[in-house]
């Protein structure tokens, strides 16, 4: 099996013709109070590896302060406008710290992020695109988006592939 994102473009080809079939079950979008998003601390107990610290549904990431910004991305012709929480907030509101990140998808793609980035910039959960709410079969209910455009150095292939989308948990180290 082909790893999830071999190369921007591969990936973008793939993601709009190939979807798992349980992300297609999951193309309706989410109700306010379904769990969308599991925060887990990983732990040294070889026997429970990470622990579950908090569950989060989309009326209560919606709570949060929001963040929206219109940036370019590789997956989109034109320039797309994203609304949610700050990943930082989220992490303060479970208070949580660490060194690293692991963002899971649905798919189980998982993409390691250095917490730097979240504290260092404005990077969202976005649960909305250009106004809709994400869906599984639009990048959703959840996907982690920086604003490439507000920095030359986030337009690198290294911050497109933190940018996990159908984003199911974060695992913080």
């Amino acid at each position: 099996m082909l790893p999830r994102r071999i190369s921007l473009k591969l990936c973008c080809a793939l993601s709009l013709s190939i979807m798992p079939l349980g992300v297609l079950a999951q193309s309706k979008p989410p109700a306010p109070e379904d769990k969308v998003l599991k925060v887990f601390l990983k732990t040294d107990d070889r026997s429970n590896p990470q622990r579950l610290v908090a569950e989060w549904d989309l009326a209560s990431l919606k709570k949060l302060p929001q963040k929206t910004f219109t940036t370019h991305t590789p997956w989109f012709k034109e320039p797309v406008t994203f609304t949610g929480p700050l990943v930082r907030d989220v992490l303060a509101n479970a208070q949580l710290k660490g060194k690293m990140l692991e963002a899971v998808a649905l798919d189980d793609y998982k993409s390691k992020i250095p917490f730097s980035d979240v504290m260092n910039f404005d990077a969202i959960l976005a649960h909305s695109i250009n106004g809709a709410q994400l869906t599984a079969k639009n990048k959703g209910p959840l996907f982690i988006v920086y604003p490439y455009d507000s920095k030359k150095e986030l337009q690198a292939v290294v911050y497109y592939q933190r940018s996990v989308w159908q984003l199911k948990a974060l695992i913080v180290e």
